[in-house]
């Protein structure tokens, strides 16, 4: 027979009961093995997901140099070769692209498998959650960014020396924390695969080629420069190429600043709508 209760135990057994917090504080246990999970899942394939977007945008480099750049061309109104204008922008745009790719996979794989509930059980907070699905894929980004930094020191005729690393690493974090919670929004959104590639080819892809990242917004008309700097990928470009370059095609408080409050504004929604159990917990 089951020996009886002491009084301790049936008091623990009370406060501790079923729809009750027991862990207090963070779950740094649970989130860190979430992380490490998330990780390796896009690094067991890394040739895919980390060198493939650096070859990728090589081959960017390589199309719009020849196109573009051959004779010493350089960007009008500056003295910048037109190779090592791009090339900041490359960098980044394969940052955002990726850290898209990676936040809206998980949760859409587990909803189309069934197995949604391996997010959901663990005894992870919904911030918590977030944490652990957003980190691995800004860790993805900057992983996919060094890749191709590195590929491109390689490059010949092309300069990625940075002036101001500081600017480097907080658009480069502003870029990659916007998709992230891009991404994660549209797994929580999409019901199959096809809506998320929608969600690529129709918004990620257009707003990234509209940024500026083979063009300087100063050459065009003034309608389309106010069109473009509504576009957020616009100063998360600007701001990283000038932590390359040193100039700016918009100035960096106001993209620096509006980022932020963006990436806050996602992550709310995000934190609203997986709180709720919006379309997971149907």
């Amino acid at each position: 027979m089951t020996a009886p209760l002491s009084n301790d135990q049936a008091s623990n057994w009370v406060r501790f009961a079923p729809g009750n917090p027991v862990l207090k504080g963070v779950n740094w246990g649970g989130l860190k093995t979430l992380y490490i999970k998330e990780v390796r899942r896009f690094f067991k394939v890394q040739m895919q997901t980390v060198w493939a977007p650096a070859v990728t945008t090589l081959l960017y480099l390589a199309i719009f140099t020849v196109a573009l750049g051959r004779g010493g061309r350089t960007v009008p109104g500056t003295e910048i070769p037109y190779a090592t204008f791009i090339a900041p922008g490359l960098i980044v745009m394969a940052m955002m692209q990726n850290a898209f790719a990676n936040a809206s996979f998980s949760l859409l794989v587990g909803k189309i498998q069934g197995n949604i509930v391996d997010y959901l059980m663990p005894p992870l907070s919904t911030g918590e959650l977030i944490a652990g699905l957003i980190g691995a894929a800004v860790t993805r980004a900057f992983l996919v960014g060094f890749a191709v930094w590195l590929a491109m020191l390689l490059w010949p005729g092309v300069s990625v020396d940075a002036q101001r690393p500081e600017l480097v690493f907080w658009f480069g974090l502003m870029g990659a924390l916007l998709l992230s919670f891009l991404g994660l929004l549209t797994s929580l959104w999409a019901d199959k695969f096809d809506h998320a590639a929608a969600v690529t080819n129709f918004v990620v892809t257009p707003l990234s080629l509209l940024s500026g990242t083979f063009y300087s917004v100063k050459q065009l008309a003034p309608k389309f420069q106010a069109i473009s700097h509504t576009n957020p990928f616009f100063y998360v470009i600007s701001g990283f190429r000038a932590g390359f370059l040193g100039g700016s095609d918009s100035p960096l408080w106001v993209g620096a600043i509006g980022l932020l409050v963006l990436n806050i504004l996602l992550w709310l929604t995000c934190y609203s709508l997986l709180r709720s159990g919006w379309k997971i917990k149907n």
